[in-house]
């Protein structure tokens, strides 16, 4: 089910369904930031990533001695969420654990996410709870994509990203399994700016560490619209759209990462993991302000 929260100049909608974002549209222009999802390109908006964020050594992790299967970025994206809180300017929605997950991932958690609108500013917020009396290892993460260009008479290349810090970023690649391989590339040398092309993802998705930055924006240089993104107290960013000329850009904050190809297996040892004490809470927020 879609549920909406609006203001006098946006309208934010979001699906039960992983409960993803799928439209933020600025109202007096009709103009959709978000990614319309396509089937021919690319069939999601914005998946949230739980409780794993990219890929595992052939879809299994080992935990106190038994082995699990999970598919990429998890389950969250594909189960339904329930609404349990519902205000003018905020959407929260829960999901629990149930024998589906227990399967797949031996913990009991509770997931929130809550959208919140103010003016030009929409904030995702995720909330994880520990249910269960042993501790939780998990990654959580957005997948949000943009329109981009977002004018019929603009380019692909036309975009760039603008940093807030000055850096010198290296990608960490990733094989054809969307496993790292230890392998880095540099993408950006003592500049903020980072000129979008389709080329960047004949390899995959960016993959990002150790930035200076916490937030950016995504523009064009004709100068019509900004999206700036925030993603404080996220260690990793992703960025990505499918190969050729797919008309998005999906900016991806992410506490976890994918797997190596030389990865033991073991959650407790999977780079980026989270640990989680029993009754403990943890708790990230992006957003996405309009300019």
């Amino acid at each position: 089910m879609l549920y909406f929260l609006e203001n006098d100049h946006f309208k934010v909608g979001i699906e039960s369904l992983g409960a993803e974002l799928q439209h933020f549209i600025k109202k007096d222009e009709n103009l959709e930031f978000i990614w319309t999802a396509d089937p021919a390109i690319w069939a999601s908006h914005a998946p949230n990533l739980f409780p794993i964020v990219g890929e595992l050594p052939n879809q299994q992790y080992t935990y106190e001695g038994e082995t699990y299967n999970m598919a990429r970025h998890g389950f969250a994206r594909k189960k339904e969420f329930k609404l349990v809180e519902e205000h003018h300017s905020k959407l929260v929605f829960e999901l629990e654990y149930d024998e589906e997950t227990l399967a797949q991932y031996p913990f009991e958690f509770r997931l929130l996410i809550a959208y919140k609108l103010e003016e030009n500013k929409l904030e995702v917020t995720y909330q994880i709870l520990n249910e269960d009396i042993k501790a939780m290892w998990f990654s959580v993460g957005g997948h949000p994509g943009f329109n981009v260009p977002l004018y019929p008479d603009e380019k692909y290349t036309d975009y760039y990203l603008e940093f807030e810090e000055e850096e010198s970023l290296r990608r960490y690649l990733i094989d054809e399994n969307g496993l790292q391989t230890g392998d880095t590339e540099l993408m950006l040398e003592n500049s903020r700016i980072l000129p979008l092309t389709h080329d960047y993802f004949e390899k995959d998705a960016i993959v990002l560490k150790d930035l200076n930055s916490e937030k950016l924006v995504l523009a064009s240089k004709n100068g019509a619209r900004k999206i700036e993104f925030s993603f404080e107290g996220f260690p990793y960013l992703g960025l990505w759209a499918k190969p050729g000329p797919s008309p998005y850009l999906c900016i991806e904050p992410w506490c976890g990462i994918a797997s190596s190809n030389h990865d033991s297996g073991e959650l407790q040892d999977k780079e980026g993991i989270n640990e989680l004490r029993p009754k403990h809470v943890f708790e990230r927020t992006y957003s996405i302000t309009i300019w």
